[in-house]
C-alpha cells in the first residue's frame, strides 16, 4: 500500500486526519481511501483521541475521486471498487467520537461527500463545494446520502442532478457547513471547534451523538422514547453525577470518562 496518503496526529485529545495527496486535489484512489478508513479507525479506537479533525494539505479538500480509476471494469468490479472508495462514508455514521471537516478549496464529488458526512463542518469562505460528477457523466449517489439526511429530496435532487456549484455561505444556508470563517483563519477556528468539543464530558458527547444519529432513522415517539433511554443511562454515569456536582459547586468539572 502506497505510504503517507493519509497523515494523522494527535494534540491535546484532538486526533488530526489530513488529507495529503495535494498534487491530485486529494482525490481519491483505492489506497487513499483504505488509509482514510482505517486512520478513522484508529482514531475511534485511541483512548487519547475525543475528537476528530479530518483536514487536507494543500489549496484543495478534495475533489472527489480521481477519473483515472474509471477505466474498463466489468459491474462487479466497479461495485467492489466503490464499496472501498465510499467505506468512510459507513465508517463516519458509525464512530462515536464527534467528527470535524476542516475545508478550502475546492469539495467536490466525493470531496464534498466526505465534509458532508463529518459531524460537523467548518469552512473557508473562499471554500467551493459540488456535487459534480454529473458533469462527466457520472453522478454522485455517495454524497447524495448525507446530503439527502441533512437537506432533504428537493435541494439534493437539484445539485446532484445538475452539478451546480456553491459557495461556502451557500453550503450554511442549506446547513451543509456548519461555520464559515475567513481562509487565514480556517485552522485557528477548526481548532477552537474541537477545543470547545473536548472541554465536554466524552461520555455525554458519545450518548448524545449516538442518540441523535438514532433519531434520523425512527418514528417520533419511538425515537423520544429512545432518547430518554440514552438519558437514563447518561445520568447513571459518574460524568453526569460530576458534571451536575461540579455545577452545584461553581467549579470545573473534572470527567473520569466512565
Amino acid at each position: 500500500m502506497a505510504a503517507n496518503l493519509i497523515l494523522t496526529r494527535k494534540d491535546n485529545r484532538i486526533g488530526f486526519i489530513t488529507l495529503n495527496r495535494p498534487e491530485a486535489m486529494n482525490t481519491f484512489i483505492p489506497e487513499f481511501a483504505d488509509q482514510l478508513n482505517q486512520a478513522l479507525w484508529d482514531m475511534e479506537n485511541d483512548d487519547d483521541v475525543r475528537v476528530i479533525v479530518i483536514d487536507a494539505a494543500g489549496k484543495h479538500f478534495c475533489t472527489g475521486i480521481s477519473l483515472d480509476q474509471f477505466n474498463d471494469k466489468s459491474y462487479q468490479e466497479y461495485r467492489k471498487f466503490l464499496y472501498g472508495i465510499d467505506a468512510f462514508y459507513h465508517t463516519l455514521d458509525r464512530l462515536n467520537k464527534p467528527t470535524i471537516a476542516s475545508v478550502q478549496g475546492f469539495a467536490l464529488a466525493n470531496g464534498a461527500g466526505l465534509s458532508y458526512a463529518c459531524d460537523l463542518t467548518v469552512a473557508a469562505d473562499t471554500a467551493t463545494f459540488g456535487t459534480t460528477a454529473i458533469n462527466v457523466g457520472l453522478i454522485c449517489l455517495g454524497p447524495a446520502a448525507p446530503m439527502m439526511k441533512i437537506i432533504g429530496k428537493k435541494k439534493t435532487m437539484e445539485l446532484v442532478l445538475t452539478g451546480d456549484m456553491i459557495s461556502a455561505a451557500e453550503a450554511e444556508e442549506l446547513g451543509l457547513v456548519n461555520k464559515v470563517v475567513a481562509a487565514d483563519d480556517l485552522q485557528s477556528e477548526t481548532l477552537k471547534l474541537a477545543e470547545k468539543l473536548i472541554s465536554k464530558s466524552p461520555v455525554a458527547l458519545q450518548i448524545g451523538k449516538k442518540g441523535l444519529r438514532r433519531l434520523q432513522d425512527v418514528p417520533y415517539h419511538q425515537g423520544l422514547e429512545s432518547m430518554d433511554d440514552l438519558f437514563a443511562a447518561l445520568c447513571a454515569t459518574n460524568d453526569a453525577k460530576e458534571g451536575v456536582t461540579a455545577f452545584l459547586e461553581k467549579r470545573s468539572p473534572v470527567w473520569q470518562e466512565k
